[in-house]
């Protein structure tokens, strides 16, 4: 293995990144004793997590990450004090409402049985899905949000879910719900994964969405979600922790102030700043790392709130625009095929409902974005106000501005972002726990020293800083 070393360490480890990840890689080092740098491109942190003026003066926006149940059930960060640095959470009554075109909507809450009185003929069918998931999140949680758990340490928690986890949304769907109403709701969670319903292990994010939905719920941050990690950095600096913006990095020399170099990068910006000194297999795994569809995010200031035909709506900090199981799984195909689906599955996040720190007296935002083809700079703000219009008549008559972002507008905000894609890399089976190459140790690099604790290694894309835990409980290993 080639040394990655120097002779003097004024740190023991430098993080590449001030991302969530990159952040909890360095808060794991510090509570251990070691010295810590947090070098960051932009000149202000956050990755995923940022918040800004994207429309008018007052109207807070959401950058990316905008609605966390991964945040509220992350071992790493529910560990944390945050509170003591400013982050709160705000529960909306509703986690999820998922409108139809009849003007009803099924929710999503705290309480399995209310849920499931939303779904019609499949009530007592979700009931018995989701109520032993729900009372068993904790173990559920703890073994897959990580590398692959051999032996699982919970199994007869883990194992059920497991097995339903590797059916496709689809074929579970269909073979748990006999109505349209259970089978659309639960295909609108399971299109988080950026993969066609059809392919298998997409049933896992919509079990592991609903099961955190009763479990802990689906919270903003108070303020927006920059407040996470600015609440992660006031930590961070508490414990001797040293922050830098403003500064790129570019090459390995650039960390050569540590005993350890954590990188919360992805394999392609990992080759680019390794180059050669990476050896040609590794450097031909990396590049057969496989990125899925891209996101088109438009944000929005209103000039009140989205006038929903369905009452429940009003009350969701989530609402799921798509309709029925059928058109939401042709949706996220066309996306994967390289196709702008004409009504494309959208995602709204209405913080401003509950947190008038959104946005100035009386006006709102809102938050969306629909999944697109890798790479693409199609502007889909007109087929999203579409489907928005589709379930809120007059929607349009609210807009007073709105901010699009491509997928390649995306990417150029944030490098990890590659085409678009948000989740780091397609989270299909074959890259689940394997991110980014498949090895023992996923976090681990061919250079001694140096460590990779992007989106891009398991567990994936979220707001949970559980990739760069892991990845500084590796380096410690090896730093002592």
């Amino acid at each position: 293995m080639p040394n990655y070393r120097v002779e003097h360490f004024p740190y023991d480890a430098i993080i590449a990144g001030a991302g969530p990840n990159g952040l909890a890689a360095a808060i794991t080092l510090a509570r251990a004793g070691r010295s810590v740098r947090v070098v960051e491109a932009h000149e202000t942190i956050g990755g995923g997590a940022r918040t800004a003026e994207l429309t008018l003066p007052g109207f807070r926006h959401d950058v990316c990450s905008a609605i966390h149940p991964l945040g509220m059930a992350s071992p790493f960060l529910r560990a944390l004090p945050l509170h003591a640095f400013g982050l709160q959470w705000v529960f909306p009554a509703y986690a999820l409402a998922h409108p139809l075109d009849d003007g009803t909507a099924m929710v999503i809450e705290r309480s399995v049985a209310a849920s499931a009185a939303t779904l019609g003929e499949d009530a007592a069918a979700y009931h018995r899905l989701m109520a032993p998931l729900a009372g068993n999140w904790q173990k559920i949680v703890a073994d897959l949000l990580g590398p692959l758990p051999l032996p699982p340490k919970h199994p007869l928690a883990v194992l059920p879910f497991g097995v339903l986890a590797l059916f496709p949304a689809v074929g579970l769907a269909k073979i748990w719900f006999r109505g349209p109403r259970a089978r659309a709701v639960f295909a609108g969670m399971a299109a988080h994964a950026f993969l066609p319903l059809e392919m298998p292990v997409t049933a896992a994010f919509g079990l592991m969405l609903a099961m955190l939905a009763h479990a802990t719920g689906w919270p903003a941050a108070r303020t927006g979600s920059q407040a996470v990690v600015d609440a992660m950095a006031g930590y961070l600096r508490s414990l001797g922790g040293v922050i830098q913006t403003g500064e790129a990095i570019h090459s390995l020399e650039q960390l050569s102030g540590g005993r350890a170099a954590l990188l919360d990068v992805g394999p392609r910006q990992w080759l680019e700043i390794a180059g050669e000194r990476l050896p040609p297999g590794y450097q031909k795994a990396l590049r057969r790392y496989r990125y899925g569809p891209g996101v088109c995010k438009v944000d929005y200031a209103l000039d009140g709130p989205v006038p929903w035909r369905a009452a429940a709506c009003r009350q969701a900090g989530t609402v799921h625009l798509g309709g029925t199981l059928e058109e939401i799984a042709a949706s996220e195909r066309a996306a994967w095929n390289g196709e702008h689906a004409a009504r494309p599955f959208v995602l709204a996040a209405q913080q401003s409902l509950f947190d008038p720190t959104r946005a100035p007296s009386g006006r709102h935002t809102l938050w969306t974005y629909c999944h697109v083809p890798h790479g693409s700079d199609r502007d889909m703000s007109a087929a999203i106000e579409a489907q928005i219009e589709r379930f809120a008549p007059g929607f349009g008559k609210r807009i007073l501005a709105r901010r699009v972002h491509t997928a390649l507008e995306m990417q150029a905000y944030n490098p990890n972002y590659v085409g678009g894609d948000i989740n780091g890399g397609a989270q299909m089976l074959s890259q689940f726990f394997t991110r980014p190459v498949a090895q023992i140790n996923p976090y681990a690099t061919p250079l001694r020293g140096v460590y990779l604790c992007s989106a891009s290694t398991p567990p994936g894309g979220g707001v949970h800083g559980m990739c760069g835990y892991y990845s500084a409980r590796a380096a410690l290993k090896e730093i002592g």
